[in-house]
């Protein structure tokens, strides 16, 4: 099996430099070295390289029909046994360790279907040996039958994203392909290369694909006309961002972005594209401010929402308001750690 990066000779860093594949150190638990500056530096940058694309898989996150051709938007996703190979690869087995809590929340109705139903809530605290730890947590319903292994895993790449491992798969906000009878993708979007190990060490990050739209086949150079099945899909992949976004903030982006209420009554699809670029952006924002709170605890959000005049993340509307949330909550959990 080819190592995680796809190249036999080291992780690229983030300045190009190589990282070594052999371990930086090979702690004992409980050891009390630490990784020198130059260390944590290599290590950080070995650890945020992306997956190698052999290692990614697609999971459907929302569907919609467009026309009798239903259609997916689909996120990428790793196993958790690529974060543990990378791990183990870094500092061998015995530098780190992870630590479950598992409780069961109280009944409650849910939304969706007004069925009462608990939750199960991990919290997984992974620990590098020489670097630190991090925490973070996980859930889902208890009347799925995989419950626990769904938030134990989930806990744990959040966990990781904490030192940058797999952080760059919350720059998804996913992409619109076809589905096959049983809802599965028929084909798989094609990576950014910033999520490939090779275009990560040659210098590419998340947001630089903005620039183009070939991460979707159905947009078309802006300025040209588009299909009406072309505009229906627009539209489509607008009305499914309202349940990631909540209604205020999919409301409020819709009124900024074309003064109407439903993408239905927007005639032109340049400004469809504006609209649902806008939302992609506010739905990256939400991972993001999902990642920090992970870190730093909910109760960091209070006083930086009243601050503006907001009693709950709920209420905010506007792509620049919660720009301004994301930012003073990852400030504040860089100040904790």
């Amino acid at each position: 099996m080819a190592p995680p990066n796809g190249h036999a000779n080291g992780f690229p860093g983030r300045t190009g430099d190589a990282v070594p594949l052999t371990p930086a150190v090979a702690p004992t638990a409980g050891a009390a070295r630490q990784f020198t500056a130059e260390e944590i530096r290599h290590l950080i940058a070995a650890l945020e390289v992306p997956f190698d694309p052999s290692q990614i898989d697609w999971r459907v996150t929302n569907t919609s029909k467009n026309g009798s051709h239903p259609r997916g938007q689909v996120v990428p996703y790793a196993d958790q046994r690529a974060y543990t190979d990378r791990l183990n690869l870094l500092v061998t087995p015995a530098g780190w360790t992870r630590k479950y809590v598992i409780h069961t929340s109280a009944n409650f109705e849910r939304t969706k279907d007004q069925k009462i139903v608990a939750k199960v809530l991990v919290t997984c605290e992974l620990t590098i040996f020489g670097l630190g730890s991090h925490s973070a947590t996980g859930e889902e319903w208890a009347d799925n039958d995989n419950a626990g292994t769904s938030a134990e895993a989930q806990a744990f790449k959040r966990a990781c994203s904490c030192f940058g491992l797999g952080r760059y798969l919350y720059c998804f906000s996913g992409a619109w392909v076809d589905l096959d009878e049983r809802k599965r993708p028929k084909n798989i979007p094609q990576l950014f290369s910033w999520a490939t190990p090779q275009g990560w060490r040659e210098g590419s990050r998340p947001g630089q694909e903005a620039k183009s739209t070939s991460s979707n086949p159905k947009l078309t150079p802006q300025g040209q006309d588009v299909s009406a099945e072309d505009a229906n899909a627009l539209v489509s992949q607008i009305e499914a961002m309202a349940e990631p976004l909540g209604r205020r903030l999919y409301r409020g982006l819709l009124k900024a972005g074309a003064r109407v209420w439903t993408p239905t009554e927007i005639r032109d699809a340049d400004v469809l594209r504006k609209v649902l670029a806008q939302m992609q952006a506010a739905e990256r924002g939400l991972r993001r401010l999902d990642a920090a709170l992970n870190s730093v605890g909910s109760e960091t959000l209070v006083p930086i929402l009243h601050s503006l005049r907001l009693s709950s993340l709920a209420q905010v509307d506007s792509l620049e308001t919660l720009k301004r949330v994301v930012l003073e909550v990852e400030r504040a959990a860089e100040i904790s750690h």
